[in-house]
Order: structure tokens, then C-alpha cells, then sequence
């Protein structure tokens, strides 16, 4: 059969170099000859008593002029299977009745996967773009089977005469199988309902209806058929699944216990490690929560919560330094450096209770403060300061370790010293005023937001980033207008520049036995030493892995924990979630994370739950704020989504213009939509409270409501949240419908006499 569909890729290539008209014209003549059938022909009742009444000259016909017959119903029948046509079960049925049960099988068959495959070109071809817009999440649904189980997938819907022919043959077209595939499996899984359908088509004068040719029992065996093919990859795989885990657990079975000491062991208190335990204390498990650091991990101690401390009191200094923009005289802005680092570790101390191991021992979980090592997939042991070693026997694991900064390999780098984002409010606390020259390297989230912080505050601060724009995630457009704010409030920002190596010598300002990093511009190659007094490394952060035992079990820890989409390891007891899981480092991305990875990993056995990312927010906060939810357009463009793209900017936005002082509020709105639809593919807001204002789009997506319904919200006057509903406005006056528009105007000068 292969062969045979050979010609057919042929064919298609030619369809696929169409133009533009000819597609026109070959729509209109489909929708012409589909209008036509559907206004003249009679319906399948009228198409059998027909058959019936003239059965004999049909046969005399075939007798006397067979090959003009064969052809002639071969045209028909294919006809009618390229466009679905009502009444093709009855032609079937006549095939048998005319021309026998070998030419009524041999015509019925290949008619109808010729059909099937040219009604396949025929939605990848001509009605791709419509199709797609009707058919969103259940097209992707189909492709995900595909990519699951192939063309046995085709098969299982082949087999069951109940699914619908047309619907089959479009939804394929808009996949990517080939086409010589297409047509291979539908003409092998229709064979069996042809040759009931042609078999019975031969006692013609007892049928009433196409439906009397599938008995409840023959109509039983054919849909048990599908199902069992349909059933088959799955049955495959879970076959091979216990075949594997047999085979990966044999080492450790001596070592599985009979009895258990907890459900669960959380390794790791950060975000995501914290909400596991709370979890799974919550339902009822009893579980164990391990940490080795401090209680509240990276975010409350050196990340999240010290940050945002940090850029409100830059954000304060900068308002009191453009007071008389706004009016008010101010007095010079003086820096109290120890008051603001008190400040800081006072908001630490303020959540903490939130992390503690007081509120964790409070709703049930056992909280141990010491070094974890996974010794089996059931064993933890605990190794707790001045205390022997603990081993605990666990039903499951979840492995929250969080992540660490990246510390480049440069020359000199250790020599003259750094903070990371780990160390930095420790050596920050250790200064007696402000550093006056900071070198932030790396344009990431981190070093944007702290190095315009530390910018506000009064250093003299320079960014560094290897590539040619900060941000690099975001859109060219963000990159720039965050440059532009960092640049306004005094960074230096050199992109383009590889730091090459330190030492301690002379620099820009001529000093001796200063610290200095020489850098180059890799688009100029020049070399410049640079001087500093605190030098910040933010080019990334990475799982924290070792030291836990993962690699004497075997698992991949090159960057993360690989994971199915259950958060499952390749062990089926042990789960990670958070940075350790990727591909997020967001403190939501881990509490979200750490749901699905606990509810599954006490729960998996009767029910699990895919997690997905397709609402997850993302923010940094620099001034303005970037925040954003789903795709943006250059993710866009590299997966290939079809997109419009819909701006508001807050130039013209009232409470922006309130706000701004002597220079104009900048910052906007962008938004991702399908094509022709409101449906909202993305959004990126870059404004004073973006974070904020994202939640709107986060809900909206996460409910499936689209900017109409954005539209349709009253927004209170003035705040930044109106800007979604003006950009959502912007969207409606590019779609509005221009002939009802044209007509109304008619209408009203009509009125107007």
C-alpha cells in the first residue's frame, strides 16, 4: 500500500504550490458543489428506495458496459467521500448490490481512502486557517494522541464505524502526518466496515435504512475492535513501564521496607518545599520536612523578600531626589546605611513566622533541621548537627532543594572577591555606607532590578551583559525601554561586553591596588579595566543536586531533575519540584509545582495530575515593572503561533499622566491574540504596577474569557487596571464590523431627514 500511495505526496506538493487565487477558486467550487448537494440531493432513505426500484437496470448496466459502471460509481462514491456527503453509507451498500462483494469491495475501498486522503489536502491546504481557529484545544488534543501513539491512533478511529468519516479526515489535515501515511491506515482500517457494508448491500431487498447493516452484535465486535486498538498503546506502555521499574528497582527491592515511618519526606523549606508540607499535612499524611539552611530558603533570605525591601527603599530616595518635579521642595536625600540594612533584616524577621518550623510543627508535619541524603526510594537519612545520623522509612519523596548562584570560571574572580545573590546582604551589612562604585554582572531579572536599585540609592553602577540587549526573554521592545529606565536613573549599562578577567591594580579613575574588572566589547574588541568596590555576579543560578544521593541512584543531574509531567522521577516514589524540577525559577512556579508533585505523590495511585504552566505569571521588578503571562511574541514566533498583536501605551492613560512628573509616563500594554479572535494568547505589561495589573490577564486566561470580557468590566477611574480595558477597546475597533458600521451610518442619516 505504500506503493500505491507513492503518487499521492506527488500530488500534494502540487496542491501546496497553489496560489493564493487558485485556493480562492477551489474553495468556492467546494463550497459550491457542497451547496448543491445539500439543496438537491435526496436524503438516504430517497437514495436506497431508489436503488432498490432500478437495482435491475443498474445491474444489466454493469453487465453490458462494466467498465463504464465501475467508473462512473468510482467517481461518484469518491466524490461524495471528499466532501463528506450525506447518503455515502447507501452508495456503499449499492456497491454490493451492483457490482458483487470482489469489484463492490475493491471500488468502495479505494474510493473511499482516495477520498478520505484528498478531504485530508483539503483541510491542510485550503481550510487550514479556519479549521485551526475552530478546532484550538481539541486539535491539540489530537496532536498530543499522535505524538503518543502514531498512526495506531488513526487506526483505533478507522475501526469505529460510529466516528464520524469527515470529521476524521479534517482533523488529520491539520496535523502533521504525511500523507502517504494517512492514506496507508485508512485504507487497512476501513476495510472491515466495507466489506460488512457491501456484504450486506447484497441482500438489498431486506434493508430499510444504511443502519440495518450493522447488527447490535457486528456493531459491538467493530467499536470492541477500535477500542482494543485504541487501548493498545496504552496497554503497550504500561507493559513496558512495569518492565522497567522492575528492572530499575531490582537493586533496591532488599531494601524496600514493609512498614513505613512517614508518607512523605519534603526535602528543601523553600517555597516549594513549604507548600508540599503544608499539603500533605493538610489531607492527612504524616510527613517529614527536612531543610539544612534556613527555614523560608532563598526567597525570604536572600531573594525575594530582601530584594523588594531593598528596591522600595531605592524607590523612596528616588522620589524624595524628583520631588520638585511634582512640586514639593525636599531636602538633599541623605543615606542612612545602617538604619536601611536594619530595615531590611526587620522585614526578614516580619515573615519569617510565615516559615517557621513553629507553624509547620503547628499543622502536623515533622520538621528536622539537618543535611538529607535519599539512600533508597524509600530510605531518607538525616544527618542533624552534634546527633548520629536518622534514617526514616518513606512511602514517597519530594525533592524542593531550590537553586545557587552560577559563579563563572574567570581569571582573578576569587582573588579580588564577589557577592552572589546568596552572599550579598551579608557583605552589603558588612559595609559602613553604601559602596560607592558597584559592577553588576549580568542583565538578568537580578541584576536589572538590583542594579538600578542600588543606582537609586546613589552608587555609581555599572551593568555588564554578554549579550546584545538586557532581558533577553523578553520582547526587543521591553529590553529596550527598561535600558532606557535603568540608563535615566543612572546605570551605566555596557551590553555587548564579555568580562574576561580581575585583578587589583590601576583603573579608570587612576587609583592603585583597587579592584578592577577588564572587560571587551564583542563587537569592537576593545579591552577596558573597570573599577569597583563591590562586585555583584548575577549571570543565573542552577538546581542545587548534590549532595543528596541523586547520582548513586542514578538520576540525571546535569542541570535539572528530569521529570514526566506528574513531577515524577524516573523512580516512581520520588517527586522534585521547584528550581531542582525546572523550567521555572519563581517562587510561584515552585508552590505551584509543589502541589501537583504531593497530590500525586500521595495520591498517584488512584488519580493523577498533569501540571501545566500555561497561566503561570512572571514579573521583574525593575521600574516600571515588567510582568507578563503566557507567550510573548518572540516565543511566539519560535514555536510557530499565529498571532495579532494589540498595544496600549500609557502615554495616554490618565492616572499615568497623574503620576508622571516633568517627563512622559512610559511604559504599555501588549497583547497576544488568534488570529481574527479575542482570545488571549499572551500578554506583557510594562508599567509602574505591572504585577498587579497582570492578575486580570492571568484570570482571564486561566477561565477562557477574551478581551471582550475584559472590555465588558467596569475598571474604577483612574488606575493603572484601565489600561486592559483601553487596550482591550483598541482590539474592538480593529475588528469592528465594518458593513454593520456602513449601515448603521446609512441608517442615522436615514433618521436625520
Amino acid at each position: 500500500m505504500t506503493d500505491s500511495a507513492q503518487p499521492l505526496d506527488d500530488v500534494a506538493r502540487v496542491v501546496r504550490r497553489l496560489t493564493p487565487g487558485w485556493r480562492v477558486g477551489a474553495l468556492l467550487a467546494v463550497a459550491i458543489a457542497l451547496s448543491l448537494w445539500w439543496t438537491l440531493a435526496p436524503g438516504d432513505a430517497a437514495i436506497l428506495d431508489a436503488v432498490k426500484t432500478r437495482h435491475s437496470e443498474l445491474v444489466s448496466w454493469q453487465q453490458s458496459a462494466p467498465w463504464q459502471a465501475r467508473a462512473a460509481f468510482f467517481a461518484v462514491y469518491l466524490l461524495a467521500a471528499v466532501l463528506a456527503m450525506p447518503g455515502i453509507s447507501v452508495l456503499t451498500l449499492a456497491g454490493g448490490a451492483v457490482f458483487g462483494l470482489g469489484w463492490g469491495i475493491l471500488l468502495v475501498s479505494f474510493a473511499s481512502s482516495l477520498g478520505a486522503t484528498l478531504s485530508f489536502w483539503l483541510a491542510r491546504y485550503l481550510l487550514g486557517d479556519l479549521l485551526r481557529a475552530r478546532m484550538g484545544p481539541r486539535l491539540l488534543a489530537v496532536r498530543s494522541r499522535l505524538e503518543r501513539e502514531g498512526a495506531l491512533y488513526l487506526l483505533s478511529l478507522r475501526l469505529i464505524p460510529l466516528v464520524p468519516f469527515g470529521a476524521i479526515n479534517l482533523l488529520m489535515g491539520l496535523t502533521d502526518m504525511r500523507s502517504r501515511t494517512f492514506y496507508a491506515v485508512s485504507q487497512v482500517g476501513m476495510l472491515a466496515s466495507t466489506v460488512v457494508f457491501v456484504t450486506a448491500g447484497q441482500q438489498l431487498a431486506s434493508i430499510r435504512s444504511a443502519s440495518d447493516a450493522l447488527s447490535p452484535a457486528l456493531l459491538g465486535v467493530l467499536v470492541g475492535l477500535g477500542l482494543l486498538v485504541a487501548l493498545l498503546p496504552g496497554l503497550a506502555t504500561m507493559g513496558l513501564e512495569r518492565l522497567r521499574l522492575r528492572k530499575l528497582l531490582a537493586p533496591w527491592r532488599s531494601q524496600q521496607p514493609r512498614q513505613f515511618d512517614t508518607n512523605l519526606v519534603v526535602i528543601g523549606a523553600g517555597a516549594g518545599g513549604l507548600v508540599s508540607a503544608y499539603v500533605a499535612a493538610t489531607v492527612g499524611a504524616r510527613v517529614t520536612l527536612v531543610e539544612a539552611r534556613a527555614m523560608g530558603g532563598d526567597c525570604l533570605n536572600y531573594g525575594c523578600v530582601p530584594s523588594k525591601a531593598l528596591i522600595q527603599s531605592a524607590k523612596v530616595a528616588q522620589q524624595l531626589r524628583s520631588a520638585d518635579q511634582f512640586g514639593v521642595q525636599a531636602q538633599p536625600v541623605a543615606l542612612d546605611w545602617p538604619a536601611l540594612m536594619a530595615r531590611i533584616a526587620s522585614v526578614i524577621a516580619s515573615i519569617a513566622p510565615h516559615d517557621s518550623v513553629q507553624r509547620y510543627t503547628d499543622v502536623g508535619a515533622d520538621v528536622l533541621q539537618g543535611h538529607a541524603h535519599i539512600v533508597s526510594p524509600w530510605v531518607v537519612e538525616v544527618t542533624r548537627p552534634g546527633q548520629s545520623a536518622q534514617r526514616i522509612r518513606t512511602r514517597s519523596i519530594v525533592i524542593a532543594a531550590g537553586a545557587q548562584p552560577v559563579v563563572p570560571d574567570l581569571p582573578g574572580l576569587n582573588h579580588v572577591g564577589f557577592a552572589t545573590s546568596d552572599t550579598l546582604w551579608a557583605q552589603l551589612a558588612a559595609f559602613s555606607a553604601l559602596p560607592q562604585r558597584i559592577v553588576v554582572l549580568g542583565g538578568g531579572p537580578v541584576g536589572c532590578e538590583l542594579g538600578q536599585a542600588f543606582a537609586r540609592l546613589g552608587a555609581r553602577v555599572t551593568l555588564v551583559e554578554a549579550g546584545t540587549r538586557l532581558l533577553e526573554r523578553e520582547d526587543p521592545d521591553v529590553s529596550a525601554l527598561v535600558q532606557a529606565a535603568l540608563e535615566r536613573d543612572g546605570v551605566q549599562v555596557r551590553t555587548a561586553h564579555t568580562a574576561l578577567r580581575f585583578r587589583l591594580g590601576c583603573g579608570e579613575a587612576g587609583g592603585t591596588g583597587e579592584k578592577n574588572m577588564v572587560m571587551r566589547n564583542t563587537e569592537t574588541g576593545v579591552e577596558t579595566a573597570l573599577p569597583f568596590d563591590l562586585l555583584l555576579v548575577a549571570v543565573g543560578r542552577r538546581a542545587r543536586l548534590s549532595g543528596y544521593g541523586l547520582e548513586a541512584l542514578g538520576l540525571d543531574v546535569e542541570r535539572t531533575v528530569p521529570t514526566n509531567s506528574y513531577l515524577q522521577t524516573v523512580f516512581p516514589t520520588i517527586y522534585a519540584a521547584g528550581d531542582v524540577a525546572g523550567p521555572y525559577q519563581l517562587t510561584h512556579a515552585a508552590a505551584h509545582q509543589a502541589w501537583y508533585a504531593t497530590v500525586n505523590a500521595l495520591f498517584g495511585s488512584f488519580k493523577r495530575f498533569a501540571v501545566h504552566y500555561r497561566h503561570l505569571p512572571q514579573a521583574t521588578f525593575v521600574a516600571p515593572e515588567v510582568a507578563r503571562v503566557g507567550v510573548n511574541e518572540q516565543e511566539a514566533q519560535t514555536q510557530g503561533v499565529d498571532y495579532e498583536v494589540t498595544r496600549f501605551d500609557l502615554a495616554d492613560l490618565d492616572r499615568a499622566l497623574c503620576d508622571a512628573g516633568s517627563a512622559p509616563p512610559s511604559g504599555f500594554v501588549k497583547v497576544l491574540t488568534a488570529p481574527g479572535k479575542d482570545r488571549i494568547l499572551g500578554a506583557t505589561i510594562v508599567a509602574p504596577q505591572a504585577s498587579e495589573m497582570l492578575a486580570e490577564y492571568v484570570f482571564a486566561m486561566r477561565h477562557g474569557l477574551g478581551l471582550k470580557a475584559i472590555l465588558g468590566t467596569v475598571h474604577a477611574y483612574p488606575t493603572y487596571s484601565e489600561a486592559n480595558k483601553y487596550v482591550a477597546g483598541v482590539w474592538q475597533r480593529a475588528h469592528a464590523p465594518q458593513r454593520l458600521l456602513s449601515w448603521a451610518r446609512t441608517f442615522h442619516t436615514w433618521r436625520r431627514g
